[in-house]
């Protein structure tokens, strides 16, 4: 439906509307002690500044954040909550609050307080005055320094910092932050080219766009957390580098296939170490000692897995023993795909070591096909 289209069948209602001229997406999961106080202050700061709502995309946090804002919004109309069921992710949570808003400004705050509200203002005057398509709120604009961060966190920080900057050609203080406001046309050019992985929306952003991006920074200084735990943890880690290699080779390789191979590869280890013990050591048989090896490598694989690669599909309870019944299975009927193309090949005269990798490539693709579609299918 094209805009003259929508006119003609919903023409201006009698009474006065004022459009939504701003939308700020906060995802959460567990912020339910700091959700009120957020909402609190982003209202004393933007009311009589612009027409605004307040999207609280949670992602179905156990210690019931949407049941909390859904209180809140009963008093509140311009706060709105979106409660994700069954998948997880900060980025992914911004991108879908961002496609359910119509207003032309879109911004991203976190719940945890420590990002300075007061700035969003300054943020929506620059786009209305056309200065720039993204402004940052920037923690390293002036200061190096983070209040209340130990040297190990700022030293993470900035290496991911840097890291962006080097590898994907950012010029940027800060392209890490999460604290940003950008024009709803911006969003919509690079919306179809975002990867959605892990928590670094604005850097995804930034190296999708088709052309350059216009973009203003502003220095606030980064307030400590006061409630909760933070959400920072190895699988932040490896979200970040999965985000990298998706935008490093253009989303032709599966960020979720590296990773599954990754942990491919960590079981072949595991397999070796194990064979090794009861053959080895313990002077068991060596086909039982094969046969231990793979159920242990393949339990490793499918709980590293679970945790790693479908971090957003975790399976728990019952669920994961079902899970890992269904990944050995499948990974059973890999493995003869993987002997039988690789023995194929080989009687064909093809070197043993290209039959070889021609198989364990087979039996990789089968594996993470499969699994993806049966185990941690959505």
């Amino acid at each position: 439906m094209t805009t003259q289209e929508a006119r003609l069948l919903f023409p201006p209602a009698t009474d006065p509307v004022v459009p939504v001229e701003l939308c700020v997406v906060v995802p959460t999961y567990n912020e339910r002690d700091n959700i009120g106080r957020l909402l609190e202050r982003l209202e004393r700061c933007l009311v009589g500044v612009a027409a605004f709502e307040i999207i609280v995309v949670d992602d179905d946090s156990p210690d019931r954040t949407a049941a909390a804002v859904r209180a809140i919004a009963q008093s509140r109309p311009w706060v709105r909550c979106l409660q994700r069921i069954g998948r997880r992710g900060l980025s992914s949570a911004c991108i879908e609050g961002m496609l359910a808003t119509s207003a032309p400004c879109l911004a991203v705050i976190d719940a945890d307080l420590q990002h300075d509200e007061t700035l969003l203002p300054r943020m929506l005057e620059l786009l209305r005055r056309g200065e720039a398509d993204l402004v940052v709120g920037s923690r390293y604009a002036e200061s190096a320094l983070v209040p209340g961060w130990d040297e190990r966190r700022w030293l993470l920080s900035r290496f991911a910092t840097r890291l962006g900057q080097k590898l994907l050609g950012v010029e940027l203080s800060d392209p890490m932050s999460g604290f940003f406001m950008l024009r709803r046309e911006a969003f919509e050019a690079v919306v179809r080219r975002l990867s959605g992985i892990g928590f670094k929306l604005l850097l995804d952003i930034l190296v999708s766009a088709p052309t350059p991006l216009r973009v203003k920074e502003l220095a606030y200084s980064f307030r400590p957390r006061e409630v909760g735990a933070s959400k920072l943890d190895t699988r932040v880690a490896v979200d970040f580098a999965l985000m990298l290699l998706d935008k490093l080779t253009g989303g032709l390789i599966p960020a979720r296939f590296v990773l599954f191979a990754v942990v491919g590869a960590a079981g072949l280890v595991v397999h070796l170490a194990v064979l090794g013990f009861v053959f080895r050591f313990l002077g068991e048989p060596f086909v039982a000692g094969q046969a231990a090896a793979t159920l242990v490598a393949m339990s490793f694989n499918y709980a590293l897995n679970n945790e790693l690669t479908y971090r957003d599909r975790r399976l728990r309870g019952w669920r994961w023993l079902e899970g890992w019944g269904s990944f050995v299975l499948a990974c059973g009927i890999g493995a003869l795909a993987n002997v039988g193309v690789a023995a194929q090949l080989h009687a064909e005269r093809t070197p043993w070591l290209l039959s070889a990798l021609a198989g364990v490539a087979v039996g990789a693709v089968w594996n993470y096909v499969v699994t993806a579609l049966y185990v941690w299918k959505r």
